[in-house]
């Protein structure tokens, strides 16, 4: 997993790090407990959730414990991430940001994201395209590789049911059903040589002791 590309490496390894510190201890891997642990290290669960449970997840955090709602993701998706080959730290990346939001803005990103999550609930990735829409962060973020843009635009045209940043970036997510995800990492491979492209399917178990 690359690091500092947007892709959850610092999450994954304090997850790793917590879990198999309690399996060589002897002592029981609880996943919900391993969880609460790892919001110490990382004090938001947006990606330490994922990186233990796998899977479609929202979480919320709620007097230092952390609370998650799983839903597996439909197997007929894949993922391709387009990494550029600039690094880029969330502290980094978030200096980008705007320091004031509008009401307007607020609202239209919690609005957007709220359905979003029913459109993966109900399976309704027709309307992906537009849910995944942002106002707060994006394209300030993008603005340090404007490349993007360009990706963005390629792989909406080209059977991607969304296409977005990844985290805070540098990389670029895009969702797409198995066989037009494949076709797509090809055509961005192709046209953007300089990015490493990859298709990805997805995990729903989370870590795993083997």
């Amino acid at each position: 997993m690359p690091l500092s590309r947007g892709l959850g490496s610092s999450s994954a390894v304090i997850v790793g790090a917590i879990a198999s510190a309690y399996y060589m201890s002897g002592f029981k891997v609880e996943k919900e407990r391993i969880l609460d642990e790892a919001l110490i290290y990382e004090n938001h669960p947006d990606n330490i959730a994922p990186a233990t449970l796998g899977g479609f997840v929202c979480s919320l955090v709620e007097k230092n414990k952390v609370y998650s709602i799983k839903k597996e993701i439909d197997k007929d998706l894949a993922a391709v991430v387009v990494i550029p080959n600039l690094a880029m730290s969330t502290e980094q990346s978030r200096q980008a940001l705007a320091k004031n939001l509008s009401f307007n803005d607020a609202v239209f990103n919690l609005s957007h994201a709220s359905f979003l999550t029913a459109c993966f609930l109900e399976k309704k990735y027709e309307f992906l395209k537009f849910a995944s829409q942002d106002k707060l962060h994006e394209i300030n973020r993008m603005k340090n590789l404007p490349e993007l843009f360009e990706v963005q635009k390629f792989a909406l045209e080209n059977k991607a049911l969304m296409s977005t940043l990844s985290g805070s970036g540098s990389s670029f997510f895009s969702l797409a059903f198995k066989d037009d995800a494949l076709a797509l990492a090809k055509k961005i491979q192709t046209k953007f040589k300089d990015f490493r492209v990859q298709y990805l399917e997805f995990d729903d178990n989370g870590f795993e002791i083997c």
